[in-house]
């Protein structure tokens, strides 16, 4: 099936899932290290040109959530030396890489750990993680309730890692997960498409980011 065709029975059907007064949107690690030329994969030789849709989308979907009323939650990877775990060194070690000397992702406090594309304006929520999951370590879940939120609507880098495990750990929350496909990638096509398709078959809906302005704009 397509994007659209899971997403209910049309508009109407769509509008009702995410109404504005039951759904947040979750940007997730839209940040310099992972999206800029100018951040640490930048530097290392990955293109940047193939996030750059997603970014754009990103931005139109938090505006179009803005004019709805939907709350809009940013979700970034904030790395610091005391949360760099044996487990998450070793890996890297075991990939041919060097913690002690290799640029580490995200640092708090650096330009590279900065939103970028869709950025938080005052007042919105900013969940700091350490771990590929908004939820994992963090208060997403209880923020998500005190705000009467039983639905998301998500976009974020990449999409078979931080998106993914963020949406995972949603649906296993019991959340109503929509993910929005033109609003989310990875660093190549095939990744992204095969993430996708694992997200349709187990954890989410997905749909695209006019679908979501159409049913915005149909509940208001």
């Amino acid at each position: 099936m397509n994007a659209a065709s899971l997403t209910t029975s049309g508009v109407d059907g769509l509008a009702a899932w995410i109404a504005p007064e039951r759904t947040a949107v979750l940007v997730i690690d839209m940040q310099v290290d992972f999206a800029s030329p100018e951040g640490v994969l930048g530097g290392y030789g990955v293109d940047m040109s193939v996030v750059e849709p997603a970014l754009a989308a990103a931005k139109r979907l938090v505006s179009d959530a803005r004019s709805a009323g939907a709350p809009v939650i940013f979700v970034g990877l904030f790395t610091t030396p005391e949360n760099d775990s044996p487990a998450w060194n070793e890996r890297l070690r075991r990939r041919g890489g060097n913690p002690e000397t290799d640029a580490a992702l995200c640092r708090a406090g650096t330009p590279g750990a900065s939103f970028y594309g869709p950025r938080p304006v005052e007042g919105e929520l900013v969940i700091e993680k350490a771990r590929y999951s908004g939820f994992l370590g963090t208060d997403l879940d209880a923020r998500l309730k005190g705000l009467g939120v039983d639905t998301l609507v998500v976009a974020g880098l990449t999409t078979e890692c931080c998106v993914d495990s963020t949406v995972r750990d949603a649906f296993n929350l019991d959340y109503h997960v929509f993910v929005v496909t033109d609003a989310c990638a990875a660093y190549e096509a095939d990744i992204h498409a095969a993430s996708l398709k694992v997200m349709e078959l187990n954890t989410a809906i997905l749909t695209d980011g006019s679908a979501v302005a159409a049913a915005w704009k149909r509940a208001g």
